[in-house]
């Protein structure tokens, strides 16, 4: 089904694309998914966020209501933001479950299946939940060095600082207890393993942010390798996880890594777009210059003459007059590049459920994949 859909659209992802720009809205779109898992996934980690001691957390984090601290955004994110960021891998990983169903090897074990998807990979679509939240908390960690007299006093960004370590280590900490109950060491080590790339992405963002990157020579290679270990690494192993859980073959296992890494680098790609898709002009300076269409449009520019329009574009004071480069951007082939290879990704999410028998959940995720390469 989805092999026909793809060799409609040819080469590259102009088929794709057109497809997609019908597709239901990202809302839409896990609201459905979440009916054939059987319950939100936004409540799966209740029973660790009700908890006395994140509850505890929570009331701290309320002293640093008027500062500029980041661990609010992450926090106010949490509660009404839900449907439009990526805070959904869990419902991937469960959806990929059901849409793998029982293996032969686990036949007697079928009775430990509500809705189609084993007890065991419920609790790791929690696991992958907790983890990607513990590092979004993480990320909140602020460079006092660089702080502003506007952000704040200088002990409540502090305090936000150990919050945001705490609360985070706490998440991780449930995680990592959560997986050892799973007794399955292939998944111990596929789950241990993402979160060390995790780990060695972050690091990798705040280096170069620390440094002069506006005139880096970063790479689109470079930039698919650091997305992958950042944002891409703990949806593919969690997918293969969740099939190694029901003892799937390994091609499966394959197929699962394969969709959850293609569909998550479309999602990255597709948030990198929006100032440059959306039509709303209040967005469309914000955008990092280490965004997809940045790293395409240097390449295809040339080292040279990219360095000669960022420093055009710095005033008096090395200020960078973003909209001037945005405009640069958005004139050369950065824009139309990244959103082919948005869709290239999805093309290659969509062809990796071919394994999967035809199912609701096999469709869910295909719409998934619709709604992170739907553009304007």
């Amino acid at each position: 089904m989805w092999g026909a859909l793809l060799r409609r659209g040819g080469h590259g992802a102009g088929g794709l694309r057109g497809l997609a720009s019908g597709a239901p809205p990202w809302s839409e779109v896990v609201s459905e998914a979440e009916k054939i898992v059987g319950y939100p996934t936004s409540f799966m980690s209740l029973r660790c966020l009700l908890s006395d001691e994140l509850s505890n957390i929570a009331m701290q984090v309320r002293k640093l209501v008027g500062t500029k601290h980041p661990l609010l955004d992450t926090a106010r994110g949490f509660v009404y933001d839900s449907r439009n960021n990526l805070q959904m891998r869990g419902l991937v990983v469960l959806l990929i479950s059901k849409a793998a169903g029982p293996s032969t090897a686990e036949l007697s074990f079928q009775h430990n299946m509500v809705s189609g998807i084993y007890s065991s990979q419920r609790s790791l679509a929690e696991i992958t939940e907790l983890i990607h939240t513990a590092f979004l908390v993480h990320r909140g960690i602020v460079n006092i060095g660089e702080l502003k007299p506007c952000d704040g006093p200088l002990k409540d960004m502090q305090f936000g600082n150990k919050m945001a370590v705490l609360s985070g280590d706490f998440l991780l900490a449930n995680a990592c207890t959560s997986l050892a109950q799973l007794q399955n060491t292939k998944v111990v080590e596929l789950i241990s393993s993402a979160i060390g790339d995790l780990v060695q992405g972050i690091y990798y963002e705040n280096s170069k942010s620390s440094e002069n990157c506006l005139t880096d020579d970063i790479s689109i290679s470079t930039w698919k390798e650091q997305v992958f270990l950042s944002h891409s690494a703990l949806l593919a192993k969690s997918c293969q996880a969740a099939m190694e859980l029901a003892k799937h073959s390994a091609e499966i296992q394959d197929m699962a890594f394969q969709y959850g890494k293609h569909m998550s680098m479309s999602h990255k790609l597709h948030s990198d777009l929006q100032p440059f898709v959306k039509e709303s002009s209040s967005d469309t300076m914000a955008f990092s210059l280490n965004s997809a269409p940045a790293v395409l449009h240097q390449e295809f520019l040339g080292r040279e003459a990219w360095i000669k329009q960022i420093q055009e574009a710095q005033g008096k004071g090395n200020i960078m007059d973003y909209k001037k480069l945005w405009e640069a951007i958005k004139a050369g082939k950065g824009v139309t590049s990244a959103i082919d290879l948005c869709c290239c990704h999805g093309n290659r999410a969509l062809a990796a459920l071919d394994c999967f028998p035809p199912s609701e959940a096999r469709t869910a995720l295909a719409n998934i994949v619709y709604a992170v390469t739907r553009f304007p």
